[in-house]
């Protein structure tokens, strides 16, 4: 009976976790990433981070445009998206109008998700008339005030994915990965990368507290999850819950998420 109700006590918590200020966004995860390589004009820079908006499934309208008021509350220097992005063609102006509208004085870049490549040119189009920026296996430069890091935006997670143009930047200045499933982080063995920022997982949709997931979207069970974690070089993994749902529309135990990371010289 007690574990009964620790159990029941535990879900209750769990769910209210889920509330915030933004209905449908169901937390803000905050992370400080720190680097002895991170130039010193970068120290503060913040990055918001979106992913697997599946738009509408469980994203709806009014919940996209609670992301968006998040989004603008945030206040940050660049606006990464991680994949994934509708559920129909006839929705990506729609999607991309609004986060489109949020302001980001660094930019804004995304990368394809594994159901988006049937209509990347599509995607391409639209987030090109709203300047977003699509990388697809290519690297932008941040600058600040003459200094710079790197955003490679990498196509394909699978394990034959040719990381080499990768590894040429993270070698010689503060790099961050984009890539749509965290997968792509352990199979390339990027060393030197500072920083990797992926979806795909939904945090497993559907658990019994994070510890059982039905679903797995990864070769590495629970290891990359969801939230922050390492892979065998040590490089920082920061993996979103997304913002939509796929197939069903319904979570449980994974609250949608928008990341926010503040970068951080050592």
């Amino acid at each position: 009976m007690g574990v009964c109700l620790a159990l029941l006590l535990l879900l209750l918590l769990e769910s209210c976790a889920t509330l915030s200020r933004y209905p449908g966004v169901g937390r803000i995860r905050r992370y400080d990433i720190c680097d002895e390589r991170l130039p010193q004009k970068f120290d503060g820079f913040t990055i918001a981070f979106l992913s697997d908006t599946h738009y509408p499934s469980k994203l709806t309208r009014k919940r996209l445009a609670n992301a968006v008021r998040a989004i603008g509350d945030l206040s940050p220097d660049a606006i990464l998206l991680g994949g994934d992005y509708v559920v129909a063609d006839s929705c990506a102006d729609e999607l991309f109008e609004a986060l489109g509208s949020c302001v980001a004085p660094y930019g804004k870049f995304a990368v394809l998700g594994n159901h988006d490549f049937s209509r990347a040119d599509d995607l391409r189009a639209s987030m090109q008339r709203n300047g977003i920026k699509l990388l697809v296996d290519e690297a932008a430069t941040l600058r600040v005030d003459g200094e710079r890091i790197f955003l490679c935006g990498v196509k394909d997670y699978a394990a034959s994915a040719d990381a080499s143009w990768v590894r040429a930047h993270s070698d010689s200045a503060f790099t961050i990965v984009l890539v749509h499933a965290p997968d792509y982080t352990q199979d390339a063995a990027l060393d030197n990368v500072s920083l990797a920022l992926s979806g795909h997982t939904h945090g497993g949709q559907v658990t019994l507290l994070g510890l059982y997931v039905p679903v797995k979207k990864s070769r590495y069970g629970n290891r990359f999850l969801s939230g922050l974690n390492y892979t065998d070089e040590n490089v920082p993994v920061v993996t979103s819950n997304g913002l939509g749902t796929s197939r069903r529309k319904i979570r449980f135990c994974a609250p949608s998420d928008i990341v926010f990371v503040t970068l951080r010289r050592k």
